[in-house]
């Protein structure tokens, strides 16, 4: 295109946007194919910005080492005898049944990432969310389509023929929404990702209007981890960045009943050898830690403090495991979003959840076994599968 092109392109724009939409859309369309394309601009341009409109994001990554650090396949979503807690109220819609669910083998769970929205003015908006080498498994509201469709019959996330995908078309952003959020009597750590300041939204479907704080959606996938950490010959674990992109925050955690302790480093470029946590550890300064490390990753405190509500008394139970805050380009090349209009401000903070085979977890699991102590399996409950095959890998 030449620069006389541009120009008259930038001069006719100004001219058509100081007309009324009937005076120059006759004209515009008398341009042929040029006019054509210059209308899809215009359109477009309008249709595709919302300055005043802000997106925050927050989910959970979770994934178990294997004897090399990297993630490796496992149930994400637990076995039979051990399924994944059923946390979520009834109302939050599902891919399938229980039952294909629990087949499905990844290195990820993603879970519950729930997206907020905060605007002066209603507003409507589209939201896509696409998950490399995975599957979208649970959401809500109700959603206008999520992919793949019809029955799959391989369980392994590896080998889908494309990636799953979820899409809302029409999300009512309204400041002054005044209706009764769905609630189930018995409790949920679902809702508590409704203590922030968001603006309500709703979504109409062919049953009636639903209502929500946010749009949320889980999935599991068969992606690789941005960091691999494995522990090293004197029980050291040593981190290692896999990508390119600095990791914000590692924290190395342990819980052995009732004593805890974890250590907290600052970013990852590299390479780094972290000490066993001394288990003298204050669990309420690590709430604190934590939050202070979302906040500064962009999350407003509300919103820091409901994700770690909703999640303390999983990322914190019995074990080892490895947390961090996930690179945001990792983020968006797993987990692409895409928001029309497009908001002024969109946060995107992600924690990662990486559990640790120590030969202590090994050795509690080898004695629950022989004990038939259900308490304790139950500890592990859906890591048991990848813990009895790392220990057998390792001896």
């Amino acid at each position: 295109m030449t620069s006389t092109m541009i120009s008259t392109m930038i001069s006719t724009r100004k001219s058509l946007l100081k007309m009324g939409a009937r005076t120059w859309l006759p004209r515009l369309l008398a341009f042929g194919l040029l006019g054509f394309s210059l209308a899809g601009w215009l359109i477009a341009d309008e249709q595709r910005t919302a300055p005043d409109l802000t997106v925050h994001e927050w989910g959970t990554f979770t994934a178990i080492a294997g004897k090399d650090g990297r993630a490796v396949e496992w149930s994400p979503l637990g076995l039979p005898r051990y399924p994944a807690s059923t946390d979520l109220p009834k109302f939050v819609e599902h891919i399938a049944d229980v039952n294909f669910k629990l087949g499905l083998r990844g290195t990820i769970r993603m879970e519950t990432p729930v997206m907020y929205f905060y605007s002066p003015r209603e507003v409507t908006v589209s939201a896509r969310v696409a998950f490399s080498k995975g599957l979208i498994t649970e959401w809500y509201p109700h959603a206008d389509r999520v992919q793949p469709e019809g029955a799959m019959h391989d369980p392994r996330l590896s080998q889908l023929p494309v990636d799953g995908r979820i899409a809302w078309n029409n999300v009512t952003i309204s400041p002054n929404l005044d209706g009764q959020l769905p609630r189930e009597v018995e409790s949920s750590r679902y809702y508590a990702a409704r203590e922030t300041s968001s603006s309500p939204l709703r979504v109409r479907t062919s049953a009636g209007e639903q209502q929500e704080k946010f749009l949320f959606y889980r999935g599991v996938s068969a992606s690789a981890l941005p960091l691999s950490a494995a522990l090293n010959f004197d029980g050291r674990l040593v981190v290692k960045s896999l990508s390119e992109d600095e990791i914000p925050a590692v924290i190395f955690f342990e819980r052995r009943g009732e004593r805890v302790g974890y250590r907290f480093t600052g970013a990852l470029t590299d390479e780094t050898t972290l000490d066993p946590p001394v288990l003298t550890g204050n669990i309420d300064a690590l709430y604190g830690d934590l939050e202070e490390a979302l906040v500064a990753q962009g999350l407003y405190r509300d919103e820091a403090h409901a994700m770690v509500e909703t999640w303390k008394d999983s990322w914190f139970e019995e074990g080892s495991r490895l947390i961090y805050i996930v690179p945001r380009r990792f983020i968006d090349n797993v987990v692409p979003l895409t928001i029309n209009p497009e908001p002024g401000q969109t946060v995107r903070v992600f924690v990662g959840r990486l559990e640790i085979v120590t030969p202590a977890t090994m050795e509690a699991v080898k004695t629950a076994i022989a004990d038939n102590d259900e308490a304790t399996l139950n500890k592990y409950s859906r890591f048991l599968e990848p813990i009895l095959a790392i220990s057998k890998e390792l001896h």
